[in-house]
Formats: C-alpha cells, sequence, structure tokens
C-alpha cells in the first residue's frame, strides 16, 4: 500500500491553525479515479446529450425565454399572494395567470421534451445512486425521485433524507 500525503491549505485544529497533513492511500486515489471514470461516463451518456439537446432548445428561443422570466415573475407575486391566502387584493388574478401560464408552458413542445429528458437524467442517477450505495452496505439509505426506485431502496417509505417523515427501522 503506497501512501501519499497531500496537504489542505487550512487545519482547523483546536491546538493549531494552518495546514494539516491528510493521508492519501493508494485505494482512495483508485477510488477517486474510478469516481472520476463513472463522471465521465455519465457526461457522455445518452440521456445527458438529450437533456442538454432539449435544455439549448428551451433557452435558445427568445419568446419561450420571455414567456419562462414572464412566469418567474408571476411565481413571485404568487409567493407573496400566498402569505394571505384569498384575503390577498390581487388573489384572484394571480391565481388564475399562474395557472394559464404554467398550462402554456406545459403544453409548450419545447418544454415537455426538455421535462422529459430531465427525469430520464435524473432516473440515471437514480440508479447510479442506489448502485452505488447498495456496494457500500446493503442498509445504506439513497434518496431517490423515482418511486420505481425508491421500492429497490432501504427505505420503504422513500422520503429518507428528503425532509419527509421515515418510516425506516435502521
Amino acid at each position: 500500500m503506497h501512501v501519499f500525503l497531500f496537504r489542505q491549505p487550512i487545519c482547523y485544529d483546536k491546538y493549531r491553525l494552518g495546514e494539516c497533513p491528510m493521508l492519501m492511500t493508494s485505494e482512495w486515489a483508485n477510488i477517486m479515479d474510478e469516481g472520476d471514470s463513472l463522471t465521465q461516463m455519465i457526461l457522455s451518456s445518452e440521456q445527458v446529450e438529450r437533456f442538454k439537446e432539449a435544455y439549448f432548445a428551451v433557452y435558445t428561443d427568445d419568446l419561450l425565454k420571455r414567456q419562462i422570466a414572464s412566469f418567474s415573475q408571476l411565481k413571485e407575486q404568487y409567493e407573496d399572494v400566498q402569505r394571505f391566502g384569498k384575503y390577498h387584493p390581487d388573489y384572484q388574478h394571480v391565481m388564475k395567470s399562474i395557472r394559464v401560464q404554467k398550462r402554456a408552458l406545459d403544453m409548450n413542445e419545447r418544454v415537455a421534451t426538455l421535462k422529459l429528458a430531465e427525469n430520464e437524467l435524473q432516473d440515471l442517477l437514480d440508479e447510479v445512486s442506489l448502485l452505488l450505495g447498495k456496494t457500500v452496505s446493503e442498509s445504506v439509505k439513497v434518496p431517490v425521485s423515482n418511486p420505481f426506485f425508491a421500492a429497490a431502496s432501504s427505505c420503504s417509505t422513500g422520503s429518507c433524507g428528503t425532509g419527509g417523515s421515515c418510516g425506516c427501522s435502521a
């Protein structure tokens, strides 16, 4: 086993402040190399390519960019209205406007393609996360967004690490 010595710029030690030595074994170096390799495989995947193409199609369309910016501004108004609920003077107008604009964006073919590509990429990332987690230990809890993958996760509710209440007994 080879040991490499790396230096971290700042070490917050209770006795001194300065550089701290960090031991790096060849095993850790191999793990980091494999992680870099996995990253490159993901970045060159079909899912990432479809996502990039769909993202480019949406954000190079000037009309669509204006619609998205308008919707973002309306979302800010919506959040303001939500604080007061139906007692806010613009409640009806903002609620109707946001539904109409969201529907228009959702019906846009480019936006729909982007959402599909985003979901496919998220599924790939969830699957990789699950495989990595299970390689470490069967009891590792991996938060996933897809209910299909949540069933394969150690968490029965699928809400570990996502802020939800988890029913795990681990």
